[in-house]
């Protein structure tokens, strides 16, 4: 396990913007710190025995766009540590209904609190407001562009069902384009040896200055318009294709149901494929897959409760959480 100290000295009092700010070693020590924390899920929803090392602590949460796992998972980590939580889930009620800048929000809010979730449909808004906070600002998704958080714990997820991060085949389908969930996912694992795979259509193929890092680093092993012509996978991430994004609903249409996996079009990769989706789903996940035993997406939902108390706890906390460091 990697040592604390080295997560506290990575982790303290830092902002998370951007899955590329972390190294490997800071990677690895994030998982390892979370670690610590799986035996209290066994525990029920009191979570008995964690320590309240953010007591007294408060997280701001601003989301200008909608969420159910990314706010309620911190707010649950917060509170679980023994810290308060303010904010909002709608910016309609917030004085940016008013005309009132992302900037000015942030100066305001940064005096309530010890440290900002941001979520924000303008790619690059989590970066401005760490720029302008004196406070760590933790990127809650910003546009199409990054959802480091989400990297952690869908790392902390395939790490914990496959034992490693490294000799593994991964594959992403669905929306990669606009998908800042395998954007962010994508670029993380370049620090492992895998192999990376993409399905989608050629309208929502990655976009080009990612492909092109790929391609830079030798790690994009293969893009591909269908799931049967992936070749092997350890672990298939599953994206939504987001129809908000076609300019023509009839393009849309042609490709909503092409995406979809089932226990059919699983079954030539074996029992032991590993799938994830960071929800929601739609239908392109059916639901006959959620009993198959690779079948992950719950419990990776779950682990952002675990990776984000680790994350929370390593911020603004003195000493290491749920036991003495």
């Amino acid at each position: 396990m990697a040592d604390l100290a080295h997560a506290r000295a990575a982790f303290q009092g830092r902002s998370v913007v951007s899955a590329d700010d972390f190294s490997k070693d800071d990677i690895i020590a994030l998982l390892d710190a979370a670690r610590q924390y799986d035996r209290f899920q066994d525990d029920g929803p009191t979570w008995a025995g964690i320590e309240p090392s953010l007591q007294g602590r408060v997280l701001g949460v601003l989301f200008f766009e909608p969420s159910t796992r990314t706010r309620l998972s911190f707010e649950s980590a917060m509170l679980r540590l023994g810290g308060s939580v303010l904010g909002f889930a709608d910016a309609n009620i917030s004085s940016f209904s008013k005309g009132e800048t992302l900037v000015d929000t942030i100066r305001v809010v940064e005096g309530y609190c010890d440290a900002v979730v941001l979520r924000h449909p303008r790619e690059g808004a989590a970066r401005l407001a760490a720029e302008v906070a004196s406070v760590p600002i933790l990127n809650g998704g910003d546009g199409s562009n990054q959802h480091p958080t989400q990297t952690f714990l869908d790392l902390y997820t395939i790490r914990q069902a496959a034992g490693t991060l490294d000799g593994l085949k991964v594959g992403f389908m669905g929306d990669l384009r606009y998908g800042r969930t395998v954007h962010s996912l994508a670029t993380a694992l370049l620090h492992f040896d895998v192999n990376l795979k993409f399905i989608g259509p050629e309208n929502l193929s990655l976009p080009p200055d990612l492909r092109d890092h790929l391609v830079a680093q030798d790690r994009l092993d293969a893009e591909v318009e269908s799931l049967a012509d992936a070749g092997d996978l350890d672990v298939l991430y599953v994206t939504r294709i987001q129809q908000e994004r076609f300019p023509d609903p009839m393009d849309y249409q042609r490709v909503r149901n092409a995406y979809r996996v089932d226990r059919e079009s699983l079954a030539p990769f074996g029992p032991d494929l590993k799938v994830l989706h960071p929800l929601p789903r739609v239908n392109e996940v059916a639901t006959e897959v959620d009993d198959l035993p690779g079948a992950l997406y719950f419990q990776q939902s779950r682990n952002g409760v675990t990776v984000r108390m680790a994350l929370l706890d390593l911020i603004l906390g003195a000493q290491g959480g749920g036991e003495s460091a």
